[in-house]
């Protein structure tokens, strides 16, 4: 059977078509293939930067741990025989965990309770969570009045045994503040004025806890001068003894760091008393 001149021409422009349709869809393809790879790289670059970052707050909220390490309860007196009948201050000695994040006390919340009461402290030093501007325009910084211009016993004096001003008008500094002292810090990355902790470092942190029935009845507290004789500068708190304590230290970032203890059925006749 011959096939004409016409056909022929007719068969070979439908196979250009389909040809031409052919390398159409193929771009298609590639382009298509091209932008979805473009999209999956991106998002790929995206996933793994999220993942990068959440790693790193992971690693960060369980690295960044306090320790407490140590507990000791402290009686005001008038004499070494002399004693009150509750504890009136708290030592607690702490320290970072193996590998942690720098931890700055200004960040970390310490809150006490006798199961009665509760006090949520900040650190003496931090001007910025109690900063506050009274009716006048007059600005309070929020920080412990006068702490960290004299020395530690001083220190312990305003904290124990006076005010403060904020927001116009007084707080009790035993309700609202503590403050910290270092023993060991081997890169001087610790001061009073900058609290960083690291790994490595251990600070002592004092804590007033002292009861009404202490208040301006003795002289006396560690080795500071609790008798200036100003009322209602108590802790509220009662730590008699078998009484219970709850204490938590909770930093910016990290776990918490929790102490529960009971205290002794008598404190007998020391001064100092070992609790946790």
């Amino acid at each position: 059977m011959r096939v004409s001149a016409a056909t022929k021409r007719k068969l070979s422009s439908t196979e250009g078509q389909i040809g031409i349709g052919t390398l159409i869809i193929f771009i298609a393809m590639v382009l298509v293939a091209a932008v979805a790879a473009s999209v999956l790289i991106q998002t790929s670059g995206v996933l793994q930067q999220d993942a990068m970052s959440t790693g790193k707050e992971a690693s960060k909220e369980v690295s960044s741990n306090l320790q407490i390490q140590q507990i000791e309860g402290f009686r005001a007196k008038n004499t070494d025989s002399n004693l009150s009948s509750t504890i009136d201050a708290l030592k607690l000695t702490i320290g970072l965990n193996a590998a942690s994040e720098a931890v700055d006390l200004n960040q970390v919340i310490l809150t006490i309770s006798d199961g009665y009461i509760t006090n949520d402290l900040v650190y003496a030093g931090n001007e910025n969570t109690l900063r506050s501007i009274d009716s006048d325009g007059v600005i309070d910084s929020g920080a412990m009045g006068d702490y960290g211009l004299g020395n530690a016993t001083r220190d312990r004096e305003l904290l124990f045994d006076f005010l403060s001003q904020n927001d116009g008008e007084f707080v009790v500094n035993q309700r609202t503040y503590y403050i910290a002292d270092k023993v060991r810090d081997d890169d001087n990355s610790f001061s009073v004025m900058n609290p960083v902790i690291t790994s490595g470092d251990v600070i002592v942190i004092y804590v007033g806890t002292l009861s009404e029935v202490s208040d301006n009845q003795y002289r006396y507290l560690i080795d500071a001068r609790v008798d200036n004789g100003v009322a209602q500068t108590t802790s509220q708190l009662d730590l008699s003894p078998r009484a219970t304590v709850n204490l938590v230290m909770t930093p910016e970032a990290g776990a918490s760091a929790t102490a529960d203890f009971t205290l002794p059925s008598t404190f007998g006749s020391k001064e100092r008393v070992a609790l946790y």
